[in-house]
C-alpha cells in the first residue's frame, strides 16, 4: 500500500477539472477509475465583434469552484479523501492578470478569436513562418497564444509589466487554486502559445524577441505528469497535491491510451481535433499539420521523457449542430441532427463549409467563411442538417489523409470521444469516408478520464497505465459499408466547395 504523507491512496479519490471552451465541469473519480459523481457549469461566450470571442477570467474560476465543490459533495466524501487533482483545459485561449490584487486585466481572449489576424500576416510578410514552424511546430495562425498575448500587451493601458502574470487557463486556474503560491504550466499547453521550442521544451528567446513578450510574466514550463503544488486549505478545507496538467487534447490522447505511433484520436467538441502519437521523435509534416508535444514525465533521474505528437486542428465542428439549434433554430437538441439526416436518402446536392473562425487544418486560412454550396428549391432542412453532418466528417477525412502521408504506415483505426461522437450517423459516414474502423468507448468525457489516470498515475494511486486503459470498455465498433464509394465520392466536390471559400474575408 503506498502513502502521501498520511493519505492511504489505496482508497482515494481523484478530482478532474476539465475546464473548456463551452463550460466547465469536476468529476470524482475512485480507486477503481469509475466516475462517483460530477458536476457541471455552462460558461458565458462573450462576442464584442465578429470574429472575437472572449471569456470572463473571474466566471472561470468561480464556476471552477463551484464545481469542485458540488461534486465532492455529490461524491458524499470528504475533501481529505481526495488523493490529487487533475486538470485538463481548452488550450491556446490565455490571459494577463495582476500579481498582487489576483485581478484579471483583461477578459480571457479565447483560441478561436480572429482579431489577431493581421498581426499573422504582418509576421508572414516579413518572412517569419519558417523560422516559428522550425522552433515550435506550428503555423502562424491566430489560433495560437502569442499574438493574443501580444494584443493583451498593447491594448491595456498603464501596464506596470513587473506586476504582471501571464498564462493560459491552465495557469490561471493553477495560480488560483494555490492562492497564489504557483505560476506555472505543462508543456502540453506551452507546445500552443507559439513561445516554447519544441527541441528544447523551453521558452525559446528568439521567439519571445519575434513576439516582443517578456520572459518574466511567462509562468515556469512543467513536466504534464508531476506536482505542481497543493491547493490553499481555506478554499476546499484541505490540501490536495495538483499532480497533472495537460491540454485537453492531450489528455483525451492520454485517456484514449494512444501512448505511442500508431495510435490516434479525434475529439468532435467545438472544434475537431484528431492528434496521432509519434512517439519520442518530433515528425514534421508537408501537409500543414501541427508538431507538438503529447505530454512529459520526468524519469526516477529526474530526466525529461518527451512523448510528441502530430495534429490536425478543426476549428469548427460541434459549434455547427450548435449553430443548427441557437442561431438558425432548425433543431432544438443536437440529438434531432441524426433523426433528420436518415430522413434523406443523400444531401441533396448540398455541400457545406465550416469555416466560422477560418479553417484550420490543412489549409491554415483565416480569411476563409462558412457557406452552404449547391442549394436549390428542392433542397429541404434536412439537407442542410445532413450537409452539416457530412462537413464534418470530410475535414477528419482532409487531416487523415494528411496525417498517413506523414507517417511511415496508414493509420488503421480511429478512436473517437467528444459531445459530436454520440452521433450514429455521423460516426458511420466517418466509418465510410475513412474506410477504417471507428472506435467508440462507453466513457465519452475521455478528455476528463485522462486528467484523472494522470493525475492517479503520477499520485501513486495506480501504478500501471496500460491496466487502466485496457479497463475502458468499447460501447461500438462502426465498420465501413458499401456506402463508402458514394461518400467518398463526394468528398471531390466537398473540397471543391472549400476552395471557394477560401480567402473570402479581404485582408
Amino acid at each position: 500500500m503506498q502513502t502521501l504523507g498520511s493519505k492511504t491512496l489505496s482508497s482515494g479519490y481523484i478530482l478532474a477539472l476539465d475546464l473548456g471552451t463551452t463550460g466547465n465541469r469536476a468529476f470524482i473519480f475512485n480507486a477503481a477509475g469509475k466516475i462517483v459523481a460530477q458536476a457541471y457549469k455552462e460558461l458565458t461566450q462573450y462576442y464584442p465583434q465578429p470574429g472575437w470571442l472572449e471569456h470572463d477570467p473571474k466566471e472561470i474560476w468561480q464556476d471552477t469552484y463551484w464545481v469542485m465543490q458540488t461534486a465532492i459533495a455529490n461524491a458524499q466524501i470528504s475533501p481529505s479523501e481526495i488523493a490529487a487533482i487533475g486538470l485538463t483545459v481548452q488550450r491556446e485561449t490565455c490571459l494577463l492578470w495582476d500579481k498582487t490584487t489576483g485581478e484579471p486585466l483583461h477578459k480571457a481572449i479565447v483560441w478561436q478569436d480572429r482579431r489577431t489576424a493581421p498581426l499573422c500576416h504582418e509576421l508572414q510578410s516579413q518572412g517569419y513562418a519558417q523560422e516559428i514552424y522550425d522552433r515550435t511546430g506550428l503555423v502562424i495562425d491566430a489560433y495560437f497564444s502569442a499574438t493574443k498575448l501580444r494584443w493583451l500587451l498593447d491594448h491595456i493601458s498603464g501596464l506596470d509589466l513587473n506586476n504582471v502574470l501571464a498564462g493560459t487557463i491552465d495557469t490561471w486556474i493553477l495560480w488560483k487554486l494555490t492562492g497564489g503560491r504557483v505560476h506555472a504550466t505543462d508543456h502540453s499547453n506551452a507546445s500552443r502559445t507559439m513561445l516554447m521550442n519544441l527541441k528544447t521544451c523551453n521558452w525559446d528567446e528568439q521567439l519571445l524577441d519575434i513576439f516582443q513578450i517578456p520572459a518574466h510574466i511567462l509562468p515556469q514550463i512543467q513536466p504534464s505528469l508531476g506536482k505542481f503544488g497543493i491547493t490553499d486549505t481555506n478554499l476546499l478545507g484541505a490540501a490536495i497535491p495538483i499532480t497533472a496538467i495537460l491540454g485537453d487534447q492531450q489528455a483525451a490522447l492520454f485517456g484514449h491510451g494512444c501512448d505511442r505511433p500508431g495510435l490516434m484520436k479525434c475529439t468532435y467538441g467545438t472544434g475537431s481535433f484528431l492528434v496521432a502519437h509519434t512517439g519520442n521523435n518530433i515528425i514534421r509534416s508537408q501537409h500543414q499539420l501541427i508538431s507538438t508535444i503529447a505530454w512529459t514525465q520526468a524519469n526516477s533521474q529526474q530526466q525529461l521523457n518527451i512523448g510528441y505528437a502530430l495534429e490536425g486542428s478543426m476549428f469548427t465542428s460541434g459549434a455547427c449542430i450548435q449553430w443548427l439549434r441557437d442561431s438558425l433554430k432548425i433543431i432544438k437538441t443536437a440529438a434531432e441532427t441524426e433523426t433528420m439526416a436518415k430522413q434523406v436518402a443523400d444531401n441533396g446536392g448540398v455541400y457545406f463549409v465550416p469555416a466560422f473562425s477560418g479553417l484550420g487544418a490543412p489549409y491554415w486560412d483565416m480569411n476563409a467563411r462558412g457557406a452552404f454550396f449547391g442549394i436549390t428549391a428542392s433542397v429541404q432542412t434536412q439537407h442542410l442538417v445532413r450537409a452539416v453532418l457530412e462537413a464534418i466528417a470530410y475535414q477528419v477525412l482532409e487531416v487523415v489523409q494528411a496525417i498517413n502521408a506523414s507517417c511511415s504506415s496508414p493509420m488503421q483505426r480511429l478512436i473517437v470521444d467528444g459531445g459530436a461522437c454520440e452521433n450514429n450517423f455521423l460516426m458511420q459516414f466517418q466509418a465510410d469516408v475513412l474506410g477504417i474502423p471507428i472506435e467508440r468507448p462507453i466513457m465519452r468525457d475521455t478528455t476528463v478520464q485522462g486528467a484523472a489516470f494522470a493525475a492517479g498515475l503520477a499520485v501513486g494511486l495506480w501504478d500501471n497505465y496500460t491496466t487502466l486503459v485496457n479497463q475502458r470498455q468499447i460501447d461500438r465498433i462502426f465498420e465501413p459499408t458499401e456506402a463508402s464509394n458514394s461518400a467518398r465520392a463526394n468528398f471531390a466536390t466537398w473540397q471543391k466547395a472549400v476552395q471557394r471559400t477560401l480567402g473570402w474575408v479581404c485582408q
